[in-house]
């Protein structure tokens, strides 16, 4: 599954509902993305398990993770019947999938680290809970078949720098930034600065949009950053 703007859903009737929108990046058609997604390969490839209300926000920063590396998936999230091609993924002999979720006592025995990720050639499949953080923890209490994968966290967070929605907590981090952490938790630094870079641009040309504020200066040195990580992995 991909991120589909012509399949059915229900009205997105929220705020920037009425604004002129690339069919494509779902961003302002004056702030279209496309031309500078980075589709890179990583070390790591992302699955993202997303709920039903997140997938065609035009704040959802999952979008941004499919953008940038090559090989990521999304699935739409199942309380009891997850999608078939999930369960394929998951027992992909390629993959050493692991559920990106804070580690709490309740689960302690579930808790991985990064040398986890390591102990064979696998390729590390990090599975992120798609949706706000009270839907992204009755994802992982609900789903039973979740049950068996192993849990991991960053090992460092810093505050979001994510500007579009607003958070009770300052270290809850948005998808991109999760995904961006966890690259560098398998030492994969360049990926993660391109992804952190094209977050940083859809950040400002968002914000832009909203506050019909031209940031032009900004927007110029994160594209040209972006431009001149890109471009050697071309």
């Amino acid at each position: 599954m991909a991120f589909d703007p012509n399949a059915p859903r229900k009205p997105f009737v929220a705020r920037g509902s009425r604004v002129e929108r690339c069919s494509s990046c779902l961003m302002a058609a004056a702030r279209c993305l496309c031309d500078v997604r980075p589709n890179i390969k990583g070390k790591a490839v992302f699955w993202l398990l997303t709920h039903h209300n997140e997938i065609y926000k035009p704040t959802n920063t999952g979008r941004l993770i499919v953008d940038t590396l090559q090989g990521c998936r999304v699935f739409k999230w199942g309380r009891v019947e997850p999608e078939p091609a999930f369960l394929e993924a998951l027992n992909d002999p390629r993959y050493r999938p692991c559920i990106v979720f804070p580690s709490d006592e309740d689960y302690q025995q579930r808790m991985v680290r990064a040398d986890y990720l390591q102990q064979d050639d696998r390729i590390p499949a990090f599975i992120i809970l798609d949706g706000t953080w009270r839907q992204a923890r009755r994802m992982f209490r609900l789903s039973r078949y979740l049950d068996n994968i192993p849990a991991i966290e960053p090992s460092h967070t810093a505050e979001s720098r994510y500007q579009l929605r607003q958070s009770s907590e300052p270290h809850h981090l948005c998808t991109a930034e999760i995904a961006a952490s966890m690259l560098r938790e398998v030492n994969d630094t360049t990926s993660a600065d391109v992804l952190d870079s094209y977050f940083d641009l859809f950040n400002l040309e968002y914000h832009a949009s909203r506050v019909k504020r031209e940031q032009t200066s900004q927007i110029t040195a994160v594209r040209e950053r972006l431009a001149s990580l890109v471009q050697p992995l071309r």
